[in-house]
């Protein structure tokens, strides 16, 4: 739903790195707060920190979301085996590999799209005419679910990654939409396989084994409203940016291929993903007393990492950020994770990013938005937020 003016994602304020300090969730439960780079990569690669146990059956839930990622069937909340079933049976048709095999498609993609902007001639839309059909085509692809149209799968993921319990009963609507039509999708494949990545995720699933239904149904539904959601969101916030802050860095893009490829690390690593307000950032629990900072994290203990925070930290990324987008980064960004749990879809979403971007400066060099950051008016409901609209003219 749109809602009042605010600022965009790349101006958005963090917490200043720090030591572990104790915060608390909306509902009074504590939290250790990690915010510097080294201690923050600690936690995301230290096995000693789990996601399950704040599953435990028979505990009360430390948040109140009926987000599809915070749900325990996710591959995000598992540890263990139960998280190495699910990202073996998935994991093959993500990697750098396999994404490159995609990039002449999603080339031809991008292009169709620009071909269309260009035929429809200036003012346009970047948001409706670019940045929401480009990943929603590519997962219709992806995924052979060319029969699902775009309207049902943003209100999908308007409330499968919703936080808030506001409009719960829609969102319980939306989700149970979802979940049927994904599990009625996994029936189908099962019985018919096709040359998809749905197909192949679950065969994969099925020869590893192990993996309960709930799991896997969880796993495509993510994907189906994940993949679009994060790039658009991604490609949006970042066109606000180049256009509004950088224009210099806009007039170099579109005539330098491999520079381009460092400019998305470097927005990437910018521009934050999530925009949460409920909490600080994903929920750990440490298993075992853990030194962490200077601190004592003790066992059961829960713990948020804040990625925004450890990516601006100037031990970790000295100098203005800003300064030279075309530099390569001094450590590797957060922004997906790192570790057992690193996003399966972080090539993909680079790829199309990447891609997008370049080919857009280079097709339209002039490009210039026709309202200024302040007048943007937001999309939320997601993990993140990103413009509802973006007219701009060449």
């Amino acid at each position: 739903m749109p809602v009042a003016p605010t600022i965009p994602l790349h101006r958005a304020e963090s917490p200043v790195p720090g030591p572990p300090r104790l915060v608390e969730l909306p509902n009074g439960t504590p939290v250790w707060l990690v915010t510097r780079y080294d201690e923050v990569h600690q936690v995301l690669t230290d096995p000693r920190f789990g996601r399950s146990p704040i599953h435990e059956p028979g505990t009360s839930p430390v948040v109140d979301s009926p987000s599809l990622l915070d749900s325990r069937e996710a591959i995000g909340q598992q540890d263990g085996d139960a998280h190495l079933r699910l990202r073996r049976a998935v994991g093959r048709a993500f990697t750098p590999r396999s994404v490159e095999h995609m990039r002449p498609w999603v080339t031809a993609v991008v292009d169709g799209l620009l071909d269309g902007l260009v035929e429809k001639g200036s003012p346009a839309d970047l948001v409706t005419d670019y940045a929401l059909p480009l990943p929603c085509t590519v997962i219709h692809r992806l995924l052979a679910v060319d029969d699902v149209p775009i309207e049902r799968l943003l209100h999908w993921a308007e409330h499968a990654f919703a936080e808030s319990a506001a409009a719960r009963e829609e969102g319980d609507r939306a989700r149970c939409e979802l979940t049927a039509f994904t599990a009625e999708l996994i029936t189908e494949r099962r019985g018919t396989p096709g040359d998809d990545v749905v197909s192949s995720i679950v065969q994969a699933a099925d020869g590893e084994g192990g993996i309960p239904e709930a799991a896997l149904v969880n796993l495509i539904a993510t994907m189906i409203v994940g993949g679009h959601d994060t790039t658009m969101t991604m490609l949006s916030n970042s066109l606000v940016y180049l256009l509004t802050e950088q224009p210099a860095a806009w007039a170099r893009l579109g005539g330098d291929e491999q520079g381009a490829a460092v400019l998305t690390e470097r927005l990437l690593h910018l521009i934050p993903l999530n925009d949460h307000e409920e909490r600080p950032g994903r929920l750990l629990a440490a298993t075992e007393d853990i030194r962490l900072g200077g601190m004592t994290i003790r066992s059961g203990e829960f713990v948020a990492t804040d990625r925004v925070a450890a990516n601006r930290d100037p031990e970790a990324f000295p100098g203005n950020p800003h300064a030279d987008l075309f530099s390569p980064l001094p450590k590797p960004s957060l922004v997906f994770g790192a570790g057992r749990h690193y996003c399966l879809g972080t090539w993909l979403a680079r790829a199309e990013l990447q891609l997008a971007l370049h080919r857009l400066a280079a097709r339209l060099p002039a490009l210039r938005l026709t309202l200024t950051a302040d007048d943007i008016v937001w999309r939320r409901g997601t993990v993140s937020r990103s413009p509802l609209h973006l007219p701009a003219a060449w």
